[in-house]
C-alpha cells in the first residue's frame, strides 16, 4: 500500500511531462482546442465533486444500508431522477455539443474531421488558401513536398516538417497506402488521410519551437515508429532552410565519402532513394538529398548519428520490423563506413 501511494503520484506527474499534449498549446487552432478540453476537464471534476457530495449526504442521511433500503414500492425521489438524471446531463452535452461546433466551424480548411465540404473547396480557389504544403503518409514514414509557386521553388524531404513561425501554412494530406492520421497536439487537431482523397489543413505555431507529432491512426505493425517532428523557424531562418534544401546534393569532398557515393550509386540504394544532383533517382523510398540535415532518421524514431546509420543501412528490421527498408549485409566494413560518410556530408 505504501509503494502504491508513492507510484501512483509518480506516474500522474510523468504524464504531465509529456511533449505531445492538446493542453500545450502553440498555436491558433490548438488554443481553442485546448480551451475546450479545459472546459470538459473542470467540468468533469466539478460533477464527479457534486456527486461525491451527494453520495456522502445519502449515506449520512442514513436512509437504509448497501444490505437494507427502502422498498421499491415507496414513492420519492422522482425529482432528483428527472434533474439530476436527465436535465442536468442533457444540458451539459447539449452545451458541450455546441461548443464542438463552433470550434470545428473556427477551422478555416477543414470541416468536419478534415473532410472538404463545398464552402471549403469554394474557398480554396482563393490563391491564399492553396496548400504550401503536401504530405504523403506511408507505412511508415512522411513524405513532404514543399509546393512552391514555380518548379524551382519546389522540393521535397521526409518525416521533419520545417515552417515559419506566426504564419498559417496550408497543409494537403493524402495516403499512399492505407489509412494514417496527421496529429501535431500541441499545433492543431488530428486530420486522417484517406487513401483515394485529399484532406487539407491550415496549420499555424506561434512561436519558434520543435514540436512533436505522430499518426494517430494505427496502420499496421509500426504505427509507433511513425513519428513526426515540425520545427517552426523565425522567418527569415525559414527561408535560409529552404534556399538549402532546393539545392541538390554537395559533392563529396573526402576520399571516403567518394568512395561511398560509388557504393550508394551501384548498389540497391540507388533503385528506392532519390538524391538531387546525383543519377539516384528513386521514387518509393524517402528522398536523401539533404538527410545530414535530419536530427533524426527512421521516421523520427532514432538519431541521426554514426552508430544508428550504420544500424539502419545494414539491419533494418531489427530496428523497425516490417519496414520496408530491407536488411543490407552485402556491404564489407570499408564499404560501410564509405556510405555512412557519404550520408552523413549531405547537408
Amino acid at each position: 500500500m505504501r509503494h502504491t501511494l508513492v507510484i501512483v503520484p509518480l506516474l500522474l506527474l510523468a504524464g504531465c511531462g509529456a511533449t505531445q499534449s492538446t493542453l500545450d498549446a502553440h498555436g491558433p487552432a490548438a488554443e481553442q482546442i485546448a480551451f475546450l478540453s479545459w472546459f470538459m476537464t473542470i467540468l468533469f471534476i466539478v460533477v464527479t465533486a457534486i456527486m461525491w457530495v451527494l453520495l456522502g449526504w445519502g449515506f449520512w442521511k442514513r436512509r437504509g444500508t448497501l444490505a437494507e433500503h427502502a422498498s421499491i414500492t415507496e414513492s420519492g425521489g422522482q425529482a432528483w431522477i428527472a434533474i439530476g438524471g436527465l436535465a442536468v446531463p442533457l444540458i451539459i452535452l447539449t452545451v458541450i455539443f455546441i461548443l464542438g461546433l463552433r470550434l470545428l466551424a473556427a477551422f478555416p480548411i477543414h470541416g468536419m474531421h478534415g473532410q472538404m465540404n463545398m464552402a471549403n473547396m469554394a474557398a480554396m480557389e482563393d490563391e491564399a488558401m492553396k496548400p504550401s504544403i503536401l504530405i504523403i503518409g506511408h507505412q511508415w514514414w512522411w513524405e513532404v513536398h514543399y509546393l512552391g509557386d514555380s518548379p524551382d521553388q519546389q522540393f521535397t524531404t521526409a518525416n521533419e516538417i520545417h515552417i515559419p513561425a506566426g504564419r498559417p501554412v496550408n497543409i494537403e494530406l493524402q495516403s499512399r497506402d492505407v489509412m494514417h492520421s496527421f496529429w501535431i497536439p500541441s499545433l492543431h487537431g488530428k486530420v486522417d488521410l484517406i487513401p483515394g482523397r485529399s484532406n487539407f489543413i491550415r496549420m499555424e505555431a506561434s512561436k519558434p519551437g520543435d514540436y512533436q507529432g505522430q499518426c494517430a491512426e494505427y496502420c499496421g505493425a509500426q504505427h509507433a515508429h511513425m513519428r513526426l517532428l515540425v520545427v517552426a523557424q523565425n522567418p527569415d531562418e525559414f527561408e535560409l532552410w529552404s534556399e538549402q534544401q532546393r539545392r541538390p546534393a554537395s559533392e563529396p569532398a573526402s576520399e571516403d565519402a567518394m568512395a561511398g557515393q560509388q557504393v550508394f550509386l551501384e548498389g540497391a540504394c540507388a533503385m528506392c532513394h532519390q538524391i538531387r544532383g546525383t543519377q539516384a533517382g528513386g521514387s518509393v523510398a524517402p528522398d536523401l538529398t539533404h538527410i545530414a540535415g535530419r536530427r533524426l532518421i527512421a521516421s523520427n524514431s532514432f538519431p541521426n548519428n554514426t552508430a544508428y546509420l550504420e544500424a539502419w543501412v545494414t539491419h533494418a528490421q531489427s530496428l523497425k520490423p516490417e519496414a520496408e527498408m530491407p536488411d543490407l549485409t552485402m556491404f564489407t566494413g570499408k564499404q560501410l563506413r564509405q556510405l555512412v560518410a557519404y550520408l552523413q556530408q549531405l547537408n
